[in-house]
């Protein structure tokens, strides 16, 4: 086993709190939660809607994914975060699945929660595994 990498990705969003972009073990890279912020303007307004913030979420996933060599087919598992789960599950889902061959969805699990930080309406993490 070696020791821990902790990575910070050129190019991805500024970390809303003390993390970093990702942290890697044997292979095993586990991505921190993206938030629905612009790289490089971390103070600009959220996307308005879920279907906005989710595909913002998504691109700053693939962000850090990229610059650590990996991509969403390396993606093993992953969990979502939504505010208003009642009201914005199913169209999360719709533009999550468009991220995903149907042949190779990762396992996920998606949790309701009362806040995210910046006001955020979802938030997801992830792990992958070069």
């Amino acid at each position: 086993m070696t020791g821990p990498l902790f990575h910070m990705v050129t190019g991805a969003p500024t970390p809303v709190a003390p993390f970093s972009h990702a942290a890697e073990v044997d292979g095993w890279v586990f991505l921190t939660g993206q938030m629905p912020t612009l790289p490089g303007d971390d103070r600009a307004p959220l996307p308005e809607g879920i279907e906005a913030q989710t595909r913002r979420v998504m691109d700053n996933l693939i962000i850090v994914l990229r610059g650590l060599g990996l991509g969403l087919q390396h993606v093993v598992g992953v969990r979502a975060y939504l505010t208003r789960f009642e009201q914005d599950y199913a169209p999360m889902n719709e533009v999550y699945r468009s991220y995903f061959p149907r042949d190779r969805l990762p396992a996920r699990t998606c949790v309701g929660v009362t806040g995210l930080a910046r006001g955020a309406l979802v938030e997801i993490d992830c792990v992958a595994r070069r």
